[in-house]
């Protein structure tokens, strides 16, 4: 996909950070909109933003934990817009606790956004992709699915399976020359609210973490904007990039785990420590 001129594009989490800012750009590059999310008034604000571009704009609430809706808005997307071209599995939530600490209600919660999400998306806008002749499948995991985290498991855990089956679509569809393709997104820190908004157990007192401020200390190390981010995205989809590293951070984590794929280990707990308290 060279250019975006003229096709459609459903996102989901468009209601603030990654996935507004890929919006904002798509929309500036004539690509009609078909956007989601659980926060009604980040999603207005959105559809604000865009909605002098020049494009047609629908938009959903939607939880795309929930499989029947997930498939009741591509449904929805193809009728309104006539075909679709392009989808970010871009919505995703945050959580820290420990293994041992973390409530199975709160892993169930994280993986039926940031994996289930993804998958939900994908299979239920693969279709029309395909019919449409020429698509993109985007699935953002994380530096987290890269290397683990101390705190992390839950968020490693969908991160790492997002990559996994993200890297297996994209073969399976070289196979197939059906033209779609797939890309995995993987950001290092992204100026968001994702940290602000995530789900803290107590457990993580047990690393030595500062509960009070370790969000502040945590969001010390988002470097990348999120229209940042998303411009480099929309580069990677359009040159057909199999795995794109967004900010240099990413671009750092990928080198150490890939020079020291154990030992990193490590380095990753003194740094959290040093993070965390």
């Amino acid at each position: 996909m060279k250019n975006f001129r003229n096709k459609v594009a459903a996102i989901t989490g468009a209601g603030s950070g990654m996935g507004r800012e890929l919006a904002v750009e798509l929309a500036g590059r004539g690509c009609h909109l078909a956007l989601s999310d659980v926060n009604d008034e980040g999603l207005a604000e959105t559809v604000r933003l865009v909605s002098g571009a020049g494009v047609k704009v629908t938009h959903a609430h939607l939880d795309v934990a929930d499989r029947k809706a997930v498939f009741a808005w591509a449904d929805a997307v193809v009728r309104d817009h006539g075909k679709v071209n392009l989808i970010f599995n871009n919505a995703g939530v945050a959580l820290a606790a420990t293994v041992e600490g973390m409530s199975y209600e709160d892993f169930e919660w994280l993986m039926n956004i940031n994996f289930w999400g993804v998958v939900h998306g994908t299979k239920a806008f693969l279709p029309y992709l395909k019919q449409a002749g020429e698509g993109h499948i985007i699935n953002t995991s994380s530096v987290f699915g890269l290397v683990g985290i101390p705190s992390q498991s839950a968020y490693n855990a969908a991160k790492f399976a997002v990559r996994g089956f993200t890297e297996s679509l994209r073969m399976e569809l070289d196979m197939q020359r059906c033209g779609v393709s797939a890309t995995s997104v993987h950001p290092g820190g992204i100026k968001t609210n994702i940290a602000r908004s995530a789900r803290m157990s107590g457990s993580v007192e047990q690393l030595g973490m500062d509960r009070k401020n370790a969000t502040a200390r945590f969001e010390k190390n988002f470097i990348t904007t999120a229209n940042r981010a998303a411009r480099i995205i929309l580069r990677a989809v359009e040159k057909n990039q199999r795995r794109v590293l967004v900010g240099p951070d990413a671009h750092v984590i990928d080198g150490v785990a890939r020079a020291l794929p154990s030992a990193y280990q490590r380095l990753v707990t003194q740094f959290s420590k040093a993070v965390m308290s």
